[in-house]
């Protein structure tokens, strides 16, 4: 699959999935913007890319304020002059209970999570469609479909984002802009790193997991290398699941 001069703004990119992914489409030929609340980590990330003779971009924001969004996309234009996919990838995680959640912690998890795909989204769009045409890829989980414990505000936001995609996929179509999502399962991150540490933990999730592994980051990278090709032009407002097979319970 070819992306050769496509550009592509992978969000939340500096490591696990969204490096993984950002890394991946370089290698397919893409022009990557890395961007993280990380600079230095963004910075390493360019630094992989060069070494495998791709061109990618640094820039540092926080999805959930508009006007570091908007300089995203400002920064992309300049150095590329155009936007063809926007990946939104960045997110938290906050394991507490109904009763320990905070207010605070539960608008966290939404203006990150959730909010970010709106505003990364409405910054990208109107480059978009000067260009006629454009992709847009979410990431998910299969915790917007099913409920996981002590979990309540990252599973709305997940939720959430799951019929934002079908929504903007309906809204966006007249501008031949694809909208699709990945729902990744149980994935190793560094998000993950404490949850699959506990052995007893890790042999639950893997009970639910058909395909008895838990997941590589390149597993829902290589998901976007197809929903981000041409291979893919006539898909939109799907959640593509990378689970192992757990929705299939």
């Amino acid at each position: 699959m070819d992306l050769k001069n496509k550009v592509v703004i992978v969000t939340g990119s500096r490591r696990g999935i969204g490096k993984a992914i950002a890394l991946t489409l370089a290698k397919a030929g893409a022009n990557i913007v890395v961007s993280d609340i990380n600079l230095d980590d963004c910075n390493k990330v360019v630094e992989e890319i060069k070494t495998i003779g791709g061109n990618a971009l640094a820039v540092k924001a926080d999805i959930s304020n508009p006007e570091e969004v908007k300089d995203v996309v400002k920064s992309t234009v300049k150095r590329f002059g155009k936007v063809d996919i926007l990946v939104n990838n960045a997110g938290i995680y906050m394991q507490k209970s109904l009763t320990d959640v905070t207010e605070q912690d539960f608008d966290k998890i939404l203006d990150i999570n959730l909010k970010g795909v709106f505003l990364c989204s409405k910054a990208v769009v109107p480059e978009m469609i000067k260009q006629g045409k454009g992709k847009i890829i979410n990431i998910t989980s299969i915790a917007g479909q099913v409920g996981f414990a002590n979990s309540s505000a990252y599973c709305a936001s997940k939720g959430a984002i799951i019929n934002i995609t079908r929504e903007l996929a309906l809204e966006l179509a007249q501008y031949k802009i694809n909208v699709n999502a990945i729902g990744p399962g149980v994935i190793e991150t560094a998000m993950t790193k404490d949850l699959l540490k506990d052995e007893a933990t890790k042999e639950t999730l893997l009970a639910n997991i058909p395909l008895n592994r838990i997941g590589k980051p390149e597993d829902i990278a290589n998901a976007a290398l197809f929903l981000a090709s041409n291979n893919a032009d006539y898909i939109t407002g799907i959640t593509l699941f990378v689970d192992g097979g757990w929705l299939t319970h």
